[in-house]
């Protein structure tokens, strides 16, 4: 039985482990938070003390972290991957990041012999228990191809999109324009109901129009229950909007709608709803809508 590890077991990580626990993998897990893992143990997930063993007892770790520099400590810090005393074959890196972290880990990895392909998923940890993530790979050919098999257990889509660092810049992009659609859907219902027409009639009348999209059917209906159980905290999607819009500054450039959406998620993070679920930018898209009534 093939052995793979993974290092990050929260919302994401911990779906990837149950996947390929599922598709016939033995799976080996560390987290800093080792309850995280303890969970997984049910499903036949196997717990690592560090990242130094889970490469000890896989020649395929994957990575679902939540910043690059908690990745960097992964790696190459005390007790990292690199500090292994037999180095995995392949890193693949879930997690998401800029161009210039995943071509910086794939030349420092690839001085030590081990081969780095950076994966970033689009799609919410509901997605990816369902099989409808899509992972978007960059780096050597020959690496994405020795890893089928991991991505044909996770199911969904990969697709290679060459270089490394490709996967990054495809994910910021397709992360701006889910973003900026949560954000526009948000100020839609809280424009609709403000108008007196019923959430979830309004969200009915969008799918018969050209204003219909995934994001509506996904998280249209936490928006107006104001369920916002978390499948993509607030915060990490502020994260990756700082992300954004550095690396357009890198290029001489500037992002006006994400820089609005920016400030839109630092007032939500700062009122208190930086865990909740993305989908929770209503609370503050109705607060401001709420304050600018007043003031008038």
């Amino acid at each position: 039985m093939a052995v793979v590890g993974i290092i990050g077991t929260g919302l994401v990580g911990s779906g990837l482990a149950t996947l390929l626990a599922a598709g016939g993998f033995s799976v080996v897990a560390h987290d800093v938070a080792s309850e995280k893992v303890k969970v997984l143990e049910r499903f036949g997930v196997a717990r690592a003390e560090s990242p130094a063993e889970v490469a000890t007892r896989a020649s395929r770790v994957i990575l679902s972290l939540m910043t690059p520099a908690i990745t960097r400590d992964v790696l190459f810090g005390k007790g990292g991957v690199v500090t292994s005393n037999q180095l995995p074959r392949i890193v693949v890196d879930t997690s998401t990041g800029s161009p210039e972290d995943a071509i910086r880990f794939h030349e420092q990895l690839a001085a030590r012999g081990i081969g780095y392909l950076e994966a970033p998923i689009s799609g919410t940890s509901v997605q990816i228990a369902r099989k409808e993530g899509v992972y978007l790979a960059g780096g050597q050919r020959d690496a994405f191809d020795a890893c089928k098999d991991i991505f044909d257990a996770l199911g969904g889509k990969a697709v290679y999109l060459g270089a490394t660092g490709n996967g990054a810049r495809a994910k910021l992009a397709v992360n701006l324009v889910l973003g900026l659609n949560r954000a526009a859907l948000a100020e839609g219902i809280e424009f609709a109901v403000m108008m007196g027409i019923d959430g979830r009639v309004f969200l009915d009348l969008l799918k018969l129009t050209p204003a219909q999209s995934r994001v509506a059917d996904l998280k249209g209906p936490k928006m107006v229950s104001g369920d916002f159980t978390t499948e993509g905290k607030l915060s990490q999607h502020r994260k990756d909007v700082g992300l954004m819009i550095d690396a357009a500054g890198h290029l001489g450039r500037s992002l006006p709608f994400s820089e609005f959406h920016a400030a839109l998620l630092d007032d939500a993070i700062a009122a208190g709803d930086g865990e909740l679920d993305n989908s929770a930018v209503i609370k503050e898209i109705r607060r401001r809508s709420h304050a600018s009534g007043a003031i008038r």
